[in-house]
């Protein structure tokens, strides 16, 4: 799920000027991203939200949609770890401050 005050949201629009060249040099449509948000490829849908009329993603939810994907297409690859959150990271620098102080 995107969390609007972790993740830069922005429409499937620029989401896909974002994106990298595929065939023949171009880009996804925008169709494209439409189409993964409302119906998903091999199962996995991108996550998308609305902000008014207008349908929206993040870079990060685009990470998991292509994440998730290649775990499919290659299962014997191994997942990579999801990153921590802001909110955990900043209990796991806050843990690794205290334990700094007490001399551990």
């Amino acid at each position: 799920m995107i969390d609007i005050s972790l993740e830069e949201t922005f429409s499937l629009t620029e989401a896909a000027k974002r994106l990298p060249c595929r065939r023949k040099g171009k880009r996804p449509n925008v169709a494209t991203l439409y189409r993964w948000a409302q119906a998903g490829c091999r199962g996995v849908r991108l996550e998308t939200l609305c902000v008014g009329a207008t349908r929206c993603t993040s870079m990060e939810a685009l990470q998991r949609f292509f994440d998730a994907l290649t775990a499919k297409a290659e299962p014997r690859a191994v997942a990579p770890q999801p990153r921590p959150t802001a909110q955990r990271q900043k209990a796991i620098e806050a843990a690794e401050r205290r334990l700094e102080s007490a001399g551990i």
